[in-house]
């Protein structure tokens, strides 16, 4: 067992000192763990060059089996001990950095006084794909998400809406819902189809926004002040949104139409049992979020 712990956390951390120094050995055993268990097995694992290392085919179906079983391992053990004490030990979490801000992080404040052996880890990021590698517990995930090996569960949901500034709409007049699909657009990059919508009204058949965008940016507050400096036109969350609207830097566009509802969900690795620590942090996220 030793072994293939050694051997998942080189794979996990990419190198064979990462991994002795996350698992507080030497360099030299961890060597001598994976080369162990490549002979007791009587095949290659890892190909090692001056590049960093590689999974051969046996390594990777080796990886992926036992990587979950050393997850659910890891979280019966911790559930096993937390039932006799208080939850205890690092959280690390990760949102988009907006939405972070505005509400995971004063709710984490009140989670640890609730819980006061848990340390929280926060990292502002919207990219999942480290999300395993960086042994991060939880993520939190605006909008549709993409097809992943990863499972979520919906925390709660919140309106967007079609904004432009003031400034951009004396030059480019928008009469119609027809002048949205011609008009300039800046697209975040997060979004999948970040110009392609479907506007709502009742008792009127709905509106297919088709529009190319000229400008991009992958977060959601740099879309917003490119909306404000008059660059075209954006979709933006109602929560980030709706102070600039009030004060006059933003219009929202036809608000008697209505755009999809968006998700929020929470995304962690794809193991058959999650940490007692994860579960009470996620039902604590689904009572008290409030957007």
């Amino acid at each position: 067992m030793n072994r293939i712990q050694a051997f998942l956390s080189v794979v996990d951390s990419g190198s064979f000192t990462r991994a002795a120094e996350r698992l507080f050995i030497s360099k030299a055993m961890v060597s001598i763990h994976v080369k162990s268990l490549e002979e007791a097995l009587n095949v290659p694992l890892l190909i090692r060059n001056s590049r960093g290392i590689s999974l051969t085919e046996s390594g990777e179906a080796l990886y992926h089996d036992f990587k979950e079983i050393f997850a659910n391992i890891e979280a019966s053990l911790e559930n096993v001990a937390d039932i006799h004490r208080s939850l205890s030990g690092e959280l690390r979490i990760t949102s988009t950095a907006e939405f972070g801000e505005q509400f995971v992080l004063p709710l984490v404040g009140e989670f640890c006084k609730e819980h006061p052996g848990i340390n929280i880890s926060y990292y502002a990021d919207s990219s999942l794909n480290n999300l395993v590698n960086e042994r991060i517990d939880l993520a939190i995930r605006l909008g549709t998400l993409r097809d992943s090996s990863l499972k979520s569960r919906k925390l709660a949901s919140y309106g967007i809406v079609m904004v432009a500034s003031p400034q951009w709409l004396e030059e480019n007049p928008i009469n119609t819902l027809d002048d949205v699909n011609s008009a300039t657009w800046i697209a975040n990059t997060n979004l999948p189809t970040p110009t392609q919508w479907t506007l709502r009204k009742s008792h009127h058949p709905d509106f297919e926004v088709r529009a190319v965008a000229r400008f991009h940016s992958n977060a959601s507050s740099s879309t917003k002040v490119m909306a404000r400096s008059g660059l075209g036109i954006a979709i933006l969350p109602e929560w980030m949104a709706q102070e600039d609207i009030a004060q006059g830097h933003l219009v929202h566009l036809f608000p008697d139409w209505s755009l999809p509802q968006q998700d929020v969900s929470v995304v962690f690795p794809g193991d058959h049992r999650v940490r007692l620590k994860c579960r009470v942090f996620i039902d604590f996220l689904i009572k008290n979020l409030q957007i």
